[in-house]
């Protein structure tokens, strides 16, 4: 195989007034295999969808197999498996044993999204495969949202709403009492990037903020209370907010006594990973009222979430879409685009997990 000298481009962190990173690109000159006298793109597995503003350049720079649009995935992994270098995958999809061992070349897997539960990190581990994700980008989206879903199933925004366009208001009169947010007691299980945005907006409400973690945190704002047992910290608090990493250990954190200990006057909100809470034991609590309600950004199985939380009348439901902003999902796409492009330019990853 022969060698030449072409443009391909290096990647380097800047920062903005802000203090958030800013990722971009320039170019720098190395040696990359060709075939033939012709270049070689690296060969990509994209796991789901993008949007076109990420598709395009990716399509540019690499050949990308799209293996959601595939009849037979199987049959697909088979075929292209053997040449592939990198996968493109998001959070909820992940890259799981069985996908990277169909591709012996693999050398990176680019996570579109902070959560990397769905990677199988011991299948990369064990052969030196790259993980990388999309942190900070989506931080101030998702606590965002936590904040939102907070304010509109305490105040019944979104059946407010409702009252007014069926007519309710004019025939009914008054929408029914709802509950106040400032003031409460607020636990956050979880207090990493997004735990400490969510707590940091909250300030702003005159809310007691608890929070759960592995050990009291350096960053913690005076006035934080630290507790160590998520019971304790569900049963001294009004709110709780779900914002911690998905991993074997956290699995169903969030159990029957968890729930029951925050009450029939409490409210769950999860903008973590799915896993992080015993669906059946949630269901179960708001159908029978032992939680008061609940407001959720994930779901097991997602899309087809359980059908049984269609019919209640206590939970919020959104369509995983904390990150969801144009803005976000741009800075998203870039960097996991400028990872991959780190990769195979032999830098160092802008934003790695392994």
């Amino acid at each position: 195989m022969a060698h030449l000298i072409l443009t391909a481009t290096d990647v380097h962190c800047l920062s903005t007034g802000a203090g958030h990173p800013v990722y971009g690109i320039v170019t720098k000159r190395l040696s990359s295999p060709t075939v033939g006298g012709m270049m070689t793109r690296p060969q990509i597995l994209q796991t789901g969808p993008y949007p076109a503003w990420d598709q395009e350049p990716l399509d540019e720079r690499f050949t990308m197999h799209r293996l959601f649009e595939a009849p037979d995935r199987a049959a697909f992994l088979a075929q292209h498996g053997p040449a592939v270098r990198g996968i493109a995958t998001r959070g909820e999809l992940g890259a799981d044993a069985a996908m990277i061992a169909a591709c012996p070349r693999l050398e990176i897997v680019s996570v579109y999204g902070v959560g990397f539960d769905a990677v199988d990190l011991e299948a990369c581990r064990a052969r030196g495969i790259r993980v990388t994700n999309t942190p900070d980008v989506l931080t101030g989206d998702v606590a965002d949202l936590g904040v939102a879903m907070m304010l509109a199933q305490s105040r019944g925004m979104i059946g407010a709403d409702r009252w007014v366009r069926d007519g309710s208001w004019a025939s009914k009169g008054l929408y029914p009492l709802q509950r106040r947010v400032w003031g409460k007691r607020v636990g956050i299980l979880g207090l990493g990037r997004i735990g400490y945005e969510v707590a940091r907006r909250l300030e702003g409400f005159d809310i007691q903020i608890s929070y759960g973690a592995r050990a009291p945190h350096d960053k913690a704002h005076p006035g934080w209370q630290f507790v160590a047992d998520p019971v304790s910290l569900a049963a001294q608090s009004d709110i709780l907010f779900v914002t911690l990493a998905a991993s074997a250990a956290t699995r169903h954190i969030i159990n029957r006594e968890v729930i029951e200990s925050l009450g029939p006057e409490g409210l769950l909100i999860n903008i973590s990973r799915a896993s992080n809470i015993d669906e059946e034991a949630l269901l179960d609590a708001l159908k029978t009222r032992r939680l008061g309600a609940a407001a959720l950004d994930v779901f097991e199985g997602e899309p087809a979430l359980d059908p049984r939380f269609l019919d209640l009348d206590n939970v919020l439901l959104q369509p995983h879409h904390a990150s969801g902003t144009m803005e976000t999902r741009r800075a998203m796409g870039q960097l996991l685009r400028d990872n991959l492009a780190a990769h195979f330019a032999g830098q160092p990853l802008p934003a790695a997990v392994l």
